[in-house]
């Protein structure tokens, strides 16, 4: 059985390589006020008790795995929703803190954990739900084949980076300024060099 790596690994890839990295190669962590708050979001949405409601089962904090993307996980909330004459319905739910954000990262996490539901459960997924705590409501998400041929791609190339073992340069970039690992990556000292001295080492290297 091959490795089975955080699905949660994945945001960090999309959102930044080296990141993905630091945390999953060299078990760098630290928190900021935005890890902070989404703990706090996703603990609420695990901790609270499984329901039953008039025709749906809501279940909290459902371990997930797939062998074949060689991913593992938790999902904040699972329903199952009765059979209403179009079959029984599996919706998994993603919290997370603020809005949706200009990359794919959140929906590739929460289409990993419907691939994985589907593996393990034999019956299909064809969408989710994104609960955004800024907007304080959900946005539907259909895993279309676009959406889960990306997953599988991102999952490999995930495990491409933690097979390699090496740990991406650092890049200085705008996003940077939100990450709660900035003091350990330090992208402004790290990064590469484009003044007079660094073109001169460069020149050297050459030789």
């Amino acid at each position: 059985m091959p490795e089975l790596l955080p699905i949660s690994a994945l945001q960090h890839l999309l959102f930044c390589e080296r990141q993905c990295a630091l945390i999953h190669i060299e078990q760098a962590w630290a928190e900021n006020q935005f890890t902070a708050e989404g703990n706090v979001l996703h603990e609420r949405a695990h901790d609270g008790p499984d329901e039953t409601r008039p025709g749906v089962r809501i279940t909290r904090g459902l371990p997930v795995h797939s062998v074949s993307l060689g991913l593992s996980g938790q999902c904040d909330v699972v329903e199952f929703h009765d059979d209403t004459g179009n079959g029984r319905a599996i919706v998994p739910v993603e919290y997370k803190r603020g809005k949706p954000k200009s990359h794919r990262a959140d929906e590739v996490q929460l289409c990993a954990q419907a691939l994985c539901l589907e593996e393990m459960l034999g019956h299909p997924v064809p969408s989710g739900a994104l609960y955004y705590g800024e907007r304080r409501r959900r946005t539907s998400l259909p895993f279309d084949e676009a959406l889960r041929a990306f997953t599988r791609e991102t999952a490999a190339r995930l495990h491409s980076l933690i097979e390699a073992q090496r740990t991406p340069p650092a890049i200085k970039e705008k996003k940077c300024e939100h990450c709660s690992l900035l003091p350990i990556c330090m992208p402004a000292i790290f990064g590469p060099k484009r003044g007079a001295a660094s073109w001169f080492a460069r020149q050297l290297a050459d030789f």
